[in-house]
């Protein structure tokens, strides 16, 4: 197996286009672009599918060094287990289905105007299908089961409180659909026995 490139390489670049945004752009240019790269609903109805790409390039802030260590163990180890393919894809599964329910949600409910312009970028929807999808390489049994039942507990937790937002609701479709792939892979594992 080949050392992670994919990985180090998207962390490293998301932080670089957040450092370059903070010292290259006043506050009113870079809130501009990420207006424009966000997959909002204002976005998405004008037909601005390409947010989907850019919205996943940009943070609104750098990364704090926990998270992007996180992210970056996260991604390089699905890369190194599975393939850049293979995670480059359920990470934009993760990224491109989720954002697509909670528009859907946001569009059947009515969102306010500050909800529908609402700034809406990162790699958070992606990171969180590829860890669902990472419990596949988890021991077969009750280890694997609790960790995937503490991972939705802990993504359902944040839509049971007062205050949620929309991102918490697509956090946990983006959970759900790296478990949707985690399912995949495990049938087709004891289906190859």
């Amino acid at each position: 197996m080949r050392a992670p490139l994919l990985a180090p390489g998207y962390v490293g670049g998301v932080q670089l286009i957040a450092y370059a945004g903070r010292r290259l752009l006043g506050d009113t240019a870079r809130l501009d672009l990420l207006r424009s790269c966000s997959t909002n609903v204002d976005n998405l109805d004008a037909g601005r599918w390409a947010t989907l790409a850019t919205s996943a390039l940009l943070v609104e802030e750098p990364m704090e060094l926990p998270y992007a260590l996180l992210l970056l163990a996260v991604l390089g180890f699905a890369e190194y287990a599975y393939g850049a393919w293979w995670t480059a894809g359920v990470f934009v599964l993760g990224h491109v289905g989720a954002t697509l329910l909670v528009y859907g949600g946001l569009r059947a409910n009515h969102a306010s105007p500050a909800t529908r312009s609402a700034v809406d970028v990162g790699p958070s929807y992606g990171f969180y299908a590829v860890l669902g999808a990472l419990t596949s390489a988890l021991p077969r049994g009750p280890v694997r089961g609790a960790v995937r039942a503490a991972l939705l507990a802990l993504a359902v937790r944040p839509l049971l409180r007062p205050g949620r937002t929309f991102t918490d609701a697509g956090h946990c479709a983006a959970l759900g659909l790296g478990l949707g792939v985690a399912a995949a892979v495990d049938y087709r594992s004891v289906r190859n026995r």
